[in-house]
């Protein structure tokens, strides 16, 4: 009767031990997927604001006479298909965050052909909104770039936790995948050449 007894508790123990764990491996996977989530919002957030930006910065270009209207198009074009693109925070597959970014991208490539051919207009750069503007573009720009950095930080921690045993058994159980970093832009690892 005592080793049945002694069975009894070594099988219960190892139960007991095995749903601890997975209990507290599923808590911090769920605290870590919240953590990912608000970070994906907080990246949103700073897409969206330069999203809003954009349409007086080019209102404000607009003034100037004999603007380019190619690319002023080219940036009002780039930002409507931006705004299309919306990921869900549950789904941050590395596929969607690819299609996200190459949507942000193109507006990035379009501001800066603005930027640069603003330089041609010396009125529109003494533009003092103008010039508010840009400042304000600068730094969303930097704000995107820190929260982009935040967002693969909380990737790199939840992914971690996810692909780690025990959890790694228990991920799958409840749904939790690995989840898509933010990468580098295509061609970003090559140097620009300058050429005066």
């Amino acid at each position: 009767m005592k080793s049945k007894n002694l069975i009894l508790i070594v099988v219960i123990g190892a139960i007991l031990l095995l749903g601890g764990c997975g209990c507290g491996g599923y808590n911090k996977m769920v605290g870590l997927d919240q953590n990912v989530k608000g970070k994906w919002g907080n990246v949103q957030s700073e897409y969206q604001r330069r999203s809003d930006l954009i349409p007086n910065l080019v209102n404000t270009v607009k003034g100037a006479a004999n603007f380019e209207q190619e690319t002023l198009t080219q940036v009002i074009e780039a930002r409507a298909n931006a705004t299309k693109v919306n990921i869900n925070a549950d789904d941050l597959t590395p596929e969607k965050l690819a299609q996200f970014q190459q949507a942000q991208g193109e507006v990035s490539g379009a501001l800066s052909r603005l930027l640069v051919t603003v330089e041609r207009y010396p009125e529109l750069k003494a533009n003092q909104n103008f010039l508010n503007l840009q400042s304000q573009l600068e730094g969303t720009e930097n704000r995107i770039k820190v929260s982009r950095n935040d967002f693969n930080t909380a990737v790199q921690d939840y992914n971690t936790v996810v692909k780690t045993f025990p959890n790694a058994l228990y991920a799958g159980m409840f749904g939790f995948k690995e989840k898509g970093f933010f990468a580098a832009e295509p061609g970003a690892d090559t140097a620009p050449e300058v050429n005066f």
